[in-house]
């Protein structure tokens, strides 16, 4: 994610719970579950791994009422389990069946607890279908409306007010999308399309993940769009989807992604993913956002003239280094995010010096004189402050962005630019598909240099005060006020 308020923009220019419908359990009342994450204690749920999500969603053209929906679930218990805890809110639950077997069900906060008729064994497959709907309205993240339809913004934790999952980065799944909408309109989703069938006026569009995803990554968009087709790199199919009446419009700015793209893998090597594509959104976020193949960009971003090529290229590269950093590697906990944004804001920063002149150095000193305040604000870069209470977005504060590329130049002048460029490499190679923490990077990265590099982690990622630049002596942070 990228945060791109009008205030936000102008800095970076300037450094270079609806109620569910429930049965009654029988007691002990339902209790809400949560797997720990110390920034989203409530967050995920014990005891099973999602293997595979089947989303079904029927929207009728108008954005502002409930899709009816299906979400099948298909797991692994790793413990016994007498009950079954969902992620889901803002929606009504009208029957839950496990492994085909009708379930009863309630809530507890934002949990929906199921209890299957016989208890699931550890180390069983079970099936949870869950029949729902999915309210688009209301805010607060999960489906964003647009001026033709909808599109998801899941991050960090709004998947599961759009359908019941493990809504949690650490649990990382398999993803079909089967969405029935009005003839007229477009749906694209994460992956590749698998089938498109025609019923009467409706068309259902049915999209395949080839690779596993964070719930916060999933992405649907219905609107009036068009769908643009090139090639990439190495044959990669790449598709983009734009508002129909801006598909020309915008086309300069589409044609950049394969270059942006061949410019990524000499970075860090061969995109992840099976596909990759921008969708242009008619919707005022104040955010771009990853979404795993079909990165979300407000319009205004590319339509208003106040803000200059070079910036937009290097935000578009942004959402494309988050398909490495976040999506193909995910984070084990949110306290790990720094690793998602720094990284995204490093190639960012990166790009911007190769292609338009910012010098990266410039852009590291002005960051290392705001880092004290930062930190002051919003904590260490791997130790965030909780968002605000019903801002969750306020976690992504100026610690995550500028404030952990900072982390990673002053590592790189630490172990040198050829030990660094190795780090980056083997991190994405080592970890794709896959989730990975903190501990994990420094591990590597200790490895790679061949020394402890405990303590320069322990200061950098973890200390009030920013320390000393390696290299730079001169440079000074800000009093903080």
């Amino acid at each position: 994610m990228l945060l791109t308020s009008p205030r936000l923009r102008a800095a970076l220019l300037a450094t270079a719970s609806a109620t569910l419908v429930a049965a009654t359990l029988p007691a002990p009342a339902p209790v809400a579950l949560g797997i720990g994450d110390p920034l989203f204690p409530h967050l995920g749920n014990p005891g099973y791994d999602v293997i595979a999500y089947d989303i079904g969603l029927t929207y009728r053209g108008d954005n502002s009422k409930p899709l009816d929906a299906v979400t099948k679930i298909d797991a692994r218990a790793t413990q016994r389990l007498e009950r079954i805890n969902l992620d889901f809110t803002h929606g009504k639950v009208r029957s839950v069946e496990v492994d085909g077997a009708r379930a009863d069900f309630a809530t507890a906060g934002e949990d929906l607890v199921v209890a299957p008729r016989e208890a699931v064994e550890a180390g069983s497959p079970v099936r949870v279908t869950v029949t729902h709907t999915s309210d688009p309205t209301g805010g607060k993240g999960g489906w964003v409306r647009t001026t033709d339809g909808l599109a998801m913004a899941n991050q960090a934790d709004a998947a599961h007010r759009v359908f019941p999952g493990n809504d949690h980065p650490a649990d990382k799944a398999a993803f079909t999308f089967r969405v029935t909408a009005p003839g007229m309109l477009t749906v694209v989703a994460n992956g590749l399309p698998v089938a498109k069938t025609r019923d009467g006026a409706n068309t259902t569009w049915t999209y395949r993940t080839r690779h596993p995803m964070a719930t916060e990554l999933a992405q649907v968009s219905i609107g009036d769009s068009a769908v643009v087709h090139r090639e990439g790199p190495h044959g990669l199919p790449l598709r983009d989807v734009v508002p129909a009446a801006d598909r020309a419009k915008l086309e300069p700015w589409l044609a950049k992604t394969p270059a942006q793209i061949e410019w990524m893998e000499r970075q860090v090597g061969r995109y992840p993913f099976e596909t990759y594509g921008v969708l242009v959104a008619g919707a005022e976020t104040g955010f771009e956002l990853e979404t795993q193949t079909l990165s979300l960009f407000e319009r205004s971003l590319f339509t208003r003239p106040e803000y200059p090529e070079w910036y937009v290229d290097s935000v578009m590269v942004h959402e494309l280094a988050h398909q490495w950093f976040g999506d193909s590697v995910s984070p084990r906990a949110w306290s790990d995010l720094w690793l998602n944004e720094g990284h995204a804001t490093w190639y960012e920063a990166m790009y911007a010096q190769e292609h338009a002149d910012k010098p990266l150095e410039d852009r590291m000193r002005e960051a290392y004189r705001h880092s004290d305040g930062w930190r002051a604000a919003g904590g260490p870069p791997a130790a965030p402050e909780p968002p605000a209470p019903g801002k969750q977005i306020s976690l992504f504060r100026p610690v995550v962005y500028d404030g952990s590329a900072l982390v990673l130049y002053a590592l790189r002048q630490e172990i040198g630019a050829g030990e660094f460029r190795r780090l980056e490499r083997d991190w994405v190679r080592e970890h794709r598909d896959g989730t990975a923490s903190t501990a994990d990077f420094t591990r590597l990265a200790s490895d790679i240099a061949g020394r402890d590099l405990s303590d320069f982690f322990e200061a950098w990622l973890y200390g009030r005060k920013t320390p000393p630049m390696p290299g730079h002596p001169d440079w000074k942070s800000a009093a903080v006020k």
